[in-house]
């Protein structure tokens, strides 16, 4: 995997800000972190859930 230097990622940020549009990224950013949030959420209730029956078939 080629390293990405500093040119390399303001292309990158440039190319989404032409594609997307500078009003559009704040949006696409707060969907990311509410996805990111519900899958910590379910992965930490999944968890849980799986602790607790674990704990209940040793009893």
């Amino acid at each position: 995997m080629p390293n990405l230097g500093l040119p390399e990622l303001l292309l990158i940020a440039l190319l989404i800000v032409i594609l997307f549009g500078a009003r559009r990224i704040p949006e696409l950013m707060k969907g990311l972190g509410s996805g990111i949030r519900e899958f910590k959420k379910a992965a930490s209730t999944d968890d849980a859930a799986e602790q607790k029956s674990s704990d209940s078939t040793k009893s």
